[in-house]
């Protein structure tokens, strides 16, 4: 009976003769190409449909796999889609995900190497091309079919290594070898969403042994770490499908292959940790609001110059605690309800400390009902530090500044403690006012020429975000350090990406491919950005429920011309000089 899986099966039928058919007969047992014929005939896999035969393989060689439910919950059901794989092991990985993705999506095509031939059932799967030979002329009509395919609306998953993980020389680490730009190509050209996969496992070691020898050895022992998988764990971990429009505008498709690749070694879950334990493990009921009209009363009450503006029902003001207490205590409780949102804030009744007696408080309130929308904390540091004690300041608890940082050398303001509540969060005006509001103030006290201060990266983030925010954005300094410094090593692939290309503007795609709710940079981080801020170091706030803050530095009058103008208004000529 002639075998079912054979190397016979991937021969012309013109050049099949007697010497051929006996010399891959040998090249069978050798290769243990037979191993699998026996496995194909034990579990009466000849002439099943892809779906079956996928499924009765796997349960075959009784692999187990982990992870399929999380990946097929995130491939998007409809439109264009482009996933891609890391290729640990060869061959198996394109059976299991064609399969598993095949369930969400039945028009799913896997761009393959011909090599699969070996396994005629699966043809329906395949989009078969040479991937050893890129320049191949015949991978054209391969390329054309799957473009065509994601542009009229189908999945297309590739493995863009086009061979099997290796051992790296140079890095010492097995991976895979550099992905083909094709992918960033078809992606682009078809607007998809690319949905980034990582298959966790090894081939044996006697495999990458062979590889270093002669790298061709690892095709030829590919059949043998097939049949090896049997009674295998598997580890599947999908990121999130990003939409192309998330990467840096005018990326080359070189570059955005890379980091792909990088996105996919992201999901290695060796490289994830969770959050360490909150240490508020029990929250207080808030205190009780404070009434509108109270606020109102002590707002009045205030010197006219603390009245900054108006802008439509809004008011915007600064005070001192001893000026308003009630205010103070009303914003410490909005403090406290909104950071709760966001994993953050004290537990308390209220978010308050003995800092809120001696720093200035910037917010805005409804005109007509005191009803408070935001605030700000600002330490004037020619004030807190004229008797020379740096615990006067709040970041003083994190942050160990040297006698060369900006708030030791000249006035500053130290920015901290910023809400919004909620109706205003997603909103232009309530931000804007914040800042018309600091732009108004420091057009009364232009002495203040520098603002810094911490942006918190809420723990809702995940670890690996807060990384690739720290690694993207700060600029490494000796005059400050944080006292209980964040840490978390990204994986080496990408942190190979990162010292190549840098990843201030990657994070988004970055974050995207991680965060499940799509969340992005935080916004005030953005706005610090645009400000031309400098950022310094990522440090943990040990009395803000252990969050991560990302301490920043503002040159005012060097800040864009068009928002110094949106800020401050008629009066930013005479603040920048």
């Amino acid at each position: 009976m002639p075998a079912a899986i054979s190397l016979l099966n991937v021969i012309p039928d013109d050049k099949k003769n007697f010497f051929t058919k006996i010399i891959v007969k040998l090249l069978d047992r050798v290769l243990a190409i037979n191993k699998l014929d026996g496995l194909y005939r034990e579990n009466n896999l000849h002439g099943l449909d892809k779906t079956s035969f996928a499924k009765s393989l796997l349960e075959g060689l009784n692999i187990q796999l982990l992870g399929l439910e999380e990946l097929q919950a995130k491939i998007p059901k409809t439109g264009p889609l482009v996933i891609a794989s890391n290729h640990p092991f060869g061959g198996i990985e394109g059976v299991f995900l064609a399969w598993a993705i095949e369930q969400v999506r039945p028009d799913i095509k896997v761009m393959a190497n011909q090599g699969l031939k070996i396994f005629p059932e699966l043809e329906d799967y395949f989009i078969y091309t040479n991937p050893l030979s890129e320049k191949d002329p015949r991978n054209a009509p391969s390329i054309r079919t799957c473009l065509k395919h994601v542009k009229t609306g189908g999945a297309l998953l590739l493995f863009p290594a086009g061979r099997v993980s290796y051992f790296h020389k140079d890095t010492r680490r097995i991976a895979d070898h550099s992905w083909n730009r094709l992918i960033a190509s078809i992606a682009n050209r078809t607007n998809a969403h690319y949905l980034p996969i990582f298959v966790s496992g090894l081939n044996s070691s006697l495999f990458y042994r062979l590889g270093r020898i002669y790298f061709r050895f690892r095709i030829l022992m590919l059949p043998r770490e097939l049949v090896n998988k049997r009674n295998a764990k598997i580890t599947v971990t999908a990121g999130e499908a990003i939409a192309i429009k998330h990467y840096a505008k005018g990326i080359d498709t070189g570059k955005q292959t890379e980091l792909f690749r990088a996105q996919s070694y992201l999901l290695d879950p060796a490289w994830q940790k969770a959050w360490p334990a909150d240490p508020v493990a029990q929250l207080q009921p808030l205190a009780i609001e404070t009434s509108g009209s109270l606020i109102l009363q002590e707002v009045q009450q205030l010197p006219s110059e603390q009245h900054l503006f108006d802008h439509k029902d809004l008011s915007v003001y600064f005070g001192y605690q001893n000026q308003m207490p009630n205010t103070v205590n009303e914003i410490a409780r909005l403090r406290e309800m909104v950071f709760r949102e966001h994993n953050e804030g004290s537990g308390e009744a209220l978010d308050t400390d003995h800092f809120d007696a001696t720093y200035t408080h910037l917010f805005v309130i409804k005109t007509h009902t005191g009803q408070i929308i935001g605030a700000y904390r600002m330490g004037q540091t020619d004030k807190l530090l004229a008797d020379g004690n740096l615990e006067n300041l709040y970041l003083q608890r994190m942050f160990d500044f040297s006698p060369d940082f900006v708030n030791r050398k000249q006035p500053c303001l130290e920015m901290g403690r910023s809400f919004l509540i909620p109706e205003y969060q997603r909103s232009f005006q309530g931000l804007f006012l914040l800042w018309r509001g600091i732009g108004a103030f420091v057009c009364q006290y232009p002495q203040y020429r520098t603002l810094y201060g911490t942006v918190s990266i809420s723990k809702l983030y995940d670890v690996r975000s807060a990384a690739i925010i720290q690694q993207a954005m700060v600029t490494p300094t000796d005059k400050v350090a944080p006292i209980a410094p964040f840490e978390h090593q990204l994986h080496p692939e990408l942190q190979d990406f990162a010292k190549q290309h840098g990843l201030k503007k990657h994070v988004n795609a970055l974050l995207k491919g991680i965060e499940a709710d799509g969340k992005d940079v935080p916004i005030l981080l953005k706005h610090y950005n645009k400000l031309g801020a400098i950022f310094h170091c990522l440090g943990i706030d040990k009395n803000f429920n252990d969050t991560p803050g990302l301490l920043l530095s503002v040159d005012l009058p060097n800040a864009p011309e068009k928002l110094l103008k949106l800020y401050m208004g008629e009066g930013w000529q005479a603040y920048k000089n």
